[in-house]
């Protein structure tokens, strides 16, 4: 910055600073934090922004002179006092204003999801294409294992929509019989069948001008699949026992944790519904994609632990032998089991310190992976995944003759497919399946 400039020069270079949100609300969080020093990749989980965005917009606040780098690798950043005549009385102007709070930062779904968000890109990847889903009706497809935040993902997309004034519905299809998803997803009329003494609207008419989240949608059966694929196509729908035909507007959110390409392939899922509901697709990584964020999630939860239970916040601690243990671990429950186990293991700890023997796995039988010492064998579940593998890519993924060959039932191989995430070598984008 040059020292001849002017202050209205001063002032109007101040105004594009603070002009962006992100640049804005980074000279606030480190402004006030003064003393502290922070790397990109604290930045980037407080802030839920890509690393070359959070970079960016640090190099012009060091760049003006409001923050400056410090030493270390990674590099770290501070607030630092201008030494420019005429920026600090902007500065001080600008740091005692009230912050304007977007509708993001109001969101609990937003706040909730960027404690999942931790330091892996792949999370703030994510959380860019919920912004992009955001912004109009689009079907959106969630997929991703148990317990990695679907439904959190959903409800976050709701909440920066323009629908967000109004009702977010969920349904769990994996819970609900052929029997019941006509009445429950249409509702019904008053003397409709036994034991309907009184009108009752649907889920559908129920997120009429908001949104409607199915859950486990590949385990809808194909007659619920067609009733579904008419009220997408035609936004109307009659109440069991009703001849009224009512209108709905909603905004459609669905998530699974199967191969939807591949029930579409064995004719498990209707081809249409499938080009319906996956009109934009967002895939979470599972928690073993990303360890790096192991220790940060778990530290959270140990404070939200301690927080719910009125301890102070850094009641319960992680040791670095506990943490190494949480690494080692494959976590098939993702963030869900994640979170149970580090809230049992800090109500089990008799002290302060969480130690490894402290931590007891939901899944004991699960392979741990072997750090150091001779090689390690696969165990039966590598083999069993690999043979499959085999099986399957010898077979063009033809799963009637794969199971045929591996002497097994189609259903049981669907759960393999499941069990250990697989598909075929064929990638294409995230918006697009294999054909």
């Amino acid at each position: 910055m040059s020292r001849t400039d002017t202050p209205s020069d001063l002032e109007t270079r101040f105004k594009t600073l603070v002009q962006s949100p992100l640049r804005a609300g980074l000279l606030r969080f480190l402004a006030a934090r003064s003393g502290d020093s922070f790397d990109l990749d604290a930045l980037m989980a407080a802030f839920g922004r890509m690393r070359l965005d959070v970079q960016n917009c640090v190099r012009e606040l060091v760049d003006y002179g409001v923050a400056r780098p410090v030493g270390g690798d990674p590099a770290r950043f501070e607030f630092v006092r201008p030494t420019v005549p005429g920026i600090g009385p902007l500065l001080d102007t600008f740091l005692e204003g009230r912050a304007a709070v977007s509708t993001e930062d109001q969101s609990p779904a937003v706040q909730r999801f960027r404690e999942m968000i931790g330091r892996d890109e792949k999370m703030l990847v994510v959380f860019e294409w919920i912004r992009t889903a955001a912004k109009s009706d689009i079907s959106v497809l969630i997929l991703g294992p148990t317990g990695s935040g679907k439904e959190l993902v959903a409800r976050m997309i709701h909440d920066l929509s323009r629908r967000s004034n109004s009702r977010f519905q969920a349904m769990n299809c994996a819970a609900l019989p052929d029997t019941l998803f006509e009445s429950e997803m249409f509702g019904y009329e008053k003397g409709a069948f036994t034991g309907a003494h009184d009108r009752k609207p649907g889920r559908i008419e129920m997120a009429n001008e908001g949104t409607l989240f199915m859950d486990e949608v590949g385990d809808l059966s194909i007659v619920a699949q067609a009733k579904l694929l008419r009220v997408l196509e035609e936004r109307r729908f009659e109440r069991l026992g009703g001849n009224r035909s009512i209108s709905v507007d909603f905004r459609l959110i669905s998530a699974t944790n199967r191969p939807l390409d591949l029930f579409v392939r064995d004719e498990r899922f209707r081809e249409d519904l499938f080009y319906r509901v996956n009109a934009f697709s967002i895939r979470l990584p599972s928690l073993r994609e990303r360890p790096v964020d192991i220790p940060v999630l778990a530290n959270r939860f140990i404070a939200r632990y301690c927080a719910s239970n009125g301890l102070p916040l850094d009641a319960k601690t992680l040791s670095s032998e506990a943490v190494s243990r949480l690494q080692s671990y494959p976590w098939p429950g993702n963030i869900r089991e994640l979170e149970s186990t580090v809230s049992r293991a800090a109500l089990s700890a008799p002290g302060r310190v969480i130690r490894d023997n402290d931590i007891e796995f939901l899944h004991a039988g699960v392979s741990m992976p072997v750090t150091d010492g001779p090689p390690r064998l696969p165990t039966l579940r590598d083999a069993e995944r690999a043979h499959i593998v085999r099986v399957l890519d010898a077979v063009s993924w033809n799963k009637k003759e794969a199971a045929r060959v591996l002497e097994i039932s189609r259903g049981t191989l669907y759960r393999k497919i499941v069990e250990y995430s697989l598909e075929p070598e064929t990638r294409t984008s995230r918006n697009k399946t294999p054909e």
